[in-house]
């Protein structure tokens, strides 16, 4: 053996791994052991001419240029849209479906679209979307990325509204927010007294003695300064504030009140002080430009939605003669999945078919969107999948949708349906958390380009 030549060894180890390393990857290869399952070896994943597998694996194309002369005809074909006069199956299909009744003045996302190109066409100034839901978008999740494409193609600039205090202020990073620690802040889990109105966001804010908010910009695109500020309150009777120490005394006796001022460009911050006076309610500051399209993030960790029907009547409809809305989203789900075999819905259905007639109501010519939970995993046999309830909430979500006239867009589906959390969480990059519940900030963009897109094709089939 000593005689023989052992440079061609490591050549015989290498060539020989990689023969089996390539007969592993044309057989089923993963493994269990107790909690822990392999993932499967595939050396000729990236010269296959298989379609992938993972629908979350294909990157998002965002539309960055609706004016191009498209027929509706072309668009179907070019976006991959099943024709919009089939009956989809809610239950797989990815774009938006928008649903009519005889009862409702506008369909589906009819008067927001409307909106939309009335904004591009220089026929109105603003278009704002109140967007609300969970912890899944608490932090300015999902909202954000919605909120930049829209205004990259619509115009805008500003971060929309902002609470008055905020338990995840140091999280977001679309506004740096700090406040003072003696704001009494009423809410969905604690409702203020009847003569205080509960604020849209589920959320009033009473002043202490020496109360204190602020605001600043942030290194981002269209957030970089301030430009509109408005302070929304409720009833005063005397109350006194400075913003970057000028007095004001503010007034007025409707649910909601606007004090609004252009931001002087050699001040970036906004600094609001409680100066004393007769205690009133505020709600929050709005961030804008003087036109565009805005994206108001209503987060409320822990909710279902149906707290919803806790906003009076008088809040909601001046809350639209003061910062109206031209779409209301829907986003709820998590809270509602806590039993992950349970299938029954109608505890559920019912109240927020309430909450759903209400608001309709008191925004009729405001378009609704229903989106629907994501897909949630839960532990069993020592595995992760797709807990039984979704299925049966998304129908849910989508009879309350059709019922209602609203759109409805099933997030379950577009982020790749059963099982599909197991691989946002464990795939690379990761797209979500541990939990097995909530979207990372990776995730949450990837969620915003897909609902920016499924938006875009209706708006390019109405007006293109």
């Amino acid at each position: 053996m000593s005689g023989k030549n052992k440079s061609a060894y490591p050549f015989y180890i290498i060539a020989g791994s990689l023969v089996c390393l390539v007969a592993l990857s044309m057989v089923r290869n993963t493994f269990s052991l107790q909690h822990y399952t392999s993932r499967p070896l595939d050396m000729l994943a990236d010269v296959r001419k298989d379609e992938p597998a993972d629908s979350t694996a294909i990157a998002v194309e965002i539309p960055t240029d609706t004016s191009a002369a498209i027929s509706p005809a072309d668009t179907v074909a070019l976006a991959g849209i099943p024709d919009p006069d089939h009956d989809h199956d809610f239950a797989s299909y990815t774009g938006i479906l928008n649903y009519a009744v005889h009862d409702t003045a506008v369909s589906g996302l009819e008067h927001f679209l409307s909106a939309l190109n009335e904004l591009k066409t220089g026929k109105r100034k603003k278009v704002r979307i109140a967007y609300f839901g969970d912890s899944m978008i608490e932090g300015d999740l999902i909202t954000e990325d919605l909120r930049d494409s829209l205004q990259i193609l619509f115009g805008g600039s500003g971060v929309g509204f902002v609470p008055i205090t905020s338990v995840v202020a140091g999280f977001r990073t679309t506004i740096n927010h700090t406040f003072s620690k003696d704001w009494k802040d009423y809410s969905y889990k604690e409702l203020p007294p009847a003569s205080i109105p509960l604020g849209m966001s589920g959320h009033t804010f009473v002043p202490g003695e020496s109360s204190w908010t602020r605001y600043a910009p942030v290194h981002k695109h269209n957030l970089d300064k301030f430009e509109e500020v408005s302070l929304l309150y409720g009833p005063a009777s005397g109350g006194n504030i400075s913003v970057n120490d000028k007095q004001y005394a503010l007034s007025g006796r409707a649910p909601v009140n606007t004090l609004s001022w252009k931001q002087d460009s050699a001040h970036p911050n906004v600094n609001i002080k409680w100066a004393g006076g007769s205690s009133m309610p505020f709600y929050g500051v709005c961030f804008e430009a003087d036109n565009g399209v805005y994206v108001d993030n209503y987060s409320f960790r822990g909710i279902s939605g149906i707290e919803l029907g806790k906003l009076s009547k008088q809040i909601v409809e001046q809350m639209q003669t003061e910062h109206p809305y031209d779409l209301v989203v829907l986003h709820y789900g998590a809270n509602m999945l806590w039993k992950p075999e349970l299938t029954d819905y109608s505890w559920y259905g019912r109240p927020m078919k309430r909450v759903m007639d209400s608001l309709r109501n008191d925004l009729p010519n405001t378009s609704f969107l229903v989106i629907t939970t994501a897909d949630k995993s839960y532990r069993k046999g020592g595995n992760w999948m797709t807990a039984p309830g979704v299925p049966a909430l998304v129908k849910t979500q989508h009879e309350l949708a059709k019922e209602h006239g609203a759109a409805y867009w099933n997030l379950y589906a577009a982020m790749g349906g059963e099982g599909s959390m197991v691989q946002w969480v464990e795939g690379d990059p990761a797209l979500a958390n541990k939990d097995y519940t909530h979207f990372n900030r990776q995730g949450a963009a990837k969620v915003g380009a897909l609902l920016y897109k499924a938006m875009m094709d209706e708006y390019k089939m109405e007006h293109q």
